[in-house]
């Protein structure tokens, strides 16, 4: 029996009074009186539990709000696009000039059926965050890959602001060399300026560091410039985080899209979202402002304009063979130095800046000093032995 019943056969059949029973029961007088009235009006029926929720909710979202949070919801999830609470709110200010707040539109979604339960998640506390203070300070730049509708891979090349997530260029290529990244930022540059500096991995495309093969194009342009060009550490993509999540939306929206055939159309597919994100997509990291809003809103950053590399770029200790000759590679590109015969097994210091380069004996003896010549792979030696 429960309490209910308990108080019931208190109060009509033992005869005791309601105070003294809601003494006993450690209950309220009043809720010993209603408890009476409704079994007296409905018998058994009125002791079960009731809810308490209101008749009238004046303050609850209208049905048809409710509607069109469900209808913005599955219109971004339909074309690839981040669809979260605070994205829906931001589009419906932008189409009303009020929102319901970001919690009610998710328990909305959640109402509905549209958020899934997730694991416990660190809080944002623990975040370590970093971003340029004005736009073109730093850029981030990184490759990565997609598949045509007949299985190839292809490569897209992005470029980013630091500050303002603003997408500087979303480019496909079937492989992308480093003549083409250094192309590429020649483009952007003459549109937004040399940034003051510049972010990326360590690919063969970005640098010659880890390579032995001096700077690859992209380095002794920036380098010229006064543009400071920075990589993250190996294996340690976290460095790159935003033009990393880039890829993942990119590749989100590309998803619901028809698949490519060509090349030609993958980038009409890029040109378009990059219009999106760029002036239409409210950017959480952003207040909720565009990237196009964010890049315009404050003084750009600007390069020093002052050559940050000086003297020889590479030192390196070598041997001349038994032919008279030195191996050099440049941009990844083994070239043959001619130097003589009659220098065979001699040790030399050969210095390297960019194109020019120098041979010197251990003895302070110049042998060579010339312009290496890309294209070709042998370097003929020079008809007239420079001085000494």
């Amino acid at each position: 029996m429960g309490l209910p019943q308990l108080i019931i056969t208190s109060v009509l059949v033992e005869g005791r009074s309601k105070s003294e029973v809601a003494r006993d029961y450690g209950v309220s007088r009043r809720w010993v009186i209603t408890l009476v009235q409704r079994y007296l009006a409905e018998g058994e029926t009125g002791l079960r539990p009731r809810s308490r929720r209101p008749h009238r909710q004046p303050a609850r979202t209208a049905s048809d709000v409710e509607d069109e949070i469900i209808e913005i919801r599955k219109d971004l999830d339909k074309h690839g696009h981040e669809a979260g609470a605070a994205t829906i709110a931001a589009h419906l200010s932008t189409r009303h000039g009020r929102t319901p707040a970001v919690s009610t539109i998710w328990r909305i979604l959640s109402a509905r059926g549209f958020v899934s339960p997730q694991p416990h998640k660190r809080p944002k506390s623990s975040y370590v965050r970093f971003a340029a203070e004005q736009p073109n300070e730093r850029w981030q730049s990184d490759i990565t890959h997609w598949s045509l509708a007949d299985g190839l891979d292809v490569e897209i090349l992005h470029w980013l602001d630091d500050h303002s997530r603003l997408c500087l260029a979303s480019t496909a290529r079937s492989v992308f060399k480093a003549p083409d990244v250094e192309a590429s930022y020649q483009r952007i540059a003459a549109g937004y300026g040399n940034p003051a500096a510049v972010l990326t991995d360590n690919g063969a495309v970005y640098t010659g560091r880890y390579r032995g093969n001096g700077r690859v194009k992209l380095e002794i342009t920036l380098h010229k410039r006064g543009v400071v060009f920075t990589h993250s550490r190996p294996y340690h993509p976290q460095t790159c985080g935003k033009v990393e999540r880039f890829h993942q939306t990119v590749k989100k929206w590309l998803t619901t899209q028809p698949r490519a055939c060509t090349i030609a159309e993958l980038q009409h597919q890029l040109d378009a979202f990059r219009a999106y994100y760029n002036t239409v997509r409210p950017h959480r990291a952003l207040g909720r402002r565009t990237p196009a809003q964010a890049y315009a809103a404050r003084p750009k950053a600007v390069a020093s304009g002052i050559p940050l590399v000086e003297g020889h770029y590479r030192v390196r200790h070598d041997k001349i063979d038994s032919d008279g000759k030195l191996t050099l590679r440049y941009n990844s590109r083994l070239h043959h130095i001619g130097i003589g015969r009659r220098h065979a097994r001699t040790p030399v210091l050969v210095l390297v800046h960019d194109l020019h380069v120098r041979i010197l004996s251990t003895s302070g003896r110049l042998l060579r000093d010339f312009e290496l010549d890309p294209s070709r792979d042998y370097q003929p030696q020079q008809k007239t032995p420079p001085a000494s």
